[in-house]
């Protein structure tokens, strides 16, 4: 046989392993967490570099992590949304969901008890699956009144309890009316946002990828 033809070889099985590993990071000893929420780690507004995705990756890998982390995110997204696309997501292996779902909900006026069944229903259908989660919480926009605020803020906590998820209070914690930190929409989070929220939430996620 040829050498140039064996050369040949080499580099075309070599190339194809290359393709194979990037599209099944699982097999290439890389641990797979899914961002699964709405804008806020969609990265709306913001360059792919700067978005959650991007960062929390970095942060993790600049931890020493081998970790892909998936943007499984649509901006505008609702509980009941996330809830009808879980399924087609979550195609292929994952070993960490961050849920960060809700805000929407909120800033709708949508009723809790709806953003409880939604939440329970994707949190039941990922414990079926053995995936584990970090469920982030939010909390209801002030104007909405007490009585909405109560039932909202305590579904995060209640359902984390029930399905026995670890809980990060709020996702926009340090950031939320920080006009520093925010886009002018005074919503979503700039570059710097994100990264405060990246920090805050690396020990979290840390934590469940060394369990």
């Amino acid at each position: 046989m040829p050498d140039g033809y064996v050369t040949r070889l080499v580099k075309a099985v070599g190339l194809l392993l290359t393709l194979f590993f990037a599209a099944n990071p699982a097999w290439a000893g890389e641990k797979v967490i899914m961002a699964f929420g709405d804008s806020l780690t969609a990265g709306y507004g913001l360059s792919e570099a700067d978005g959650y995705v991007a960062r929390l990756q970095a942060a993790l890998r600049a931890r020493g992590q081998s970790v892909l982390v998936k943007n499984g995110s649509v901006s505008g997204d609702t509980t009941a949304g996330g809830r009808a696309r879980l399924a087609w997501t979550l195609s292929g292996p994952v070993d960490l969901v961050i849920l960060e779902l809700g805000a929407n909900d909120g800033l709708r006026g949508v009723d809790p008890g709806e953003t409880r069944r939604n939440l329970d229903a994707i949190l039941t259908a990922l414990r079926k699956r053995k995936i584990p989660v970090l469920l982030a919480g939010m909390l209801a926009p002030p104007n909405l009144g007490p009585d909405y605020a109560k039932d909202y803020n305590n579904l995060y906590p209640d359902l984390a309890k029930k399905h026995g998820v670890a809980l990060y209070p709020f996702f926009l914690d340090g950031v939320a009316a920080q006009a520093a930190l925010n886009q002018p929409d005074g919503l979503h989070p700039n570059a710097a946002g994100v990264q405060v929220i990246v920090d805050s939430m690396t020990p979290h996620v840390l934590e469940l990828l060394n369990k």
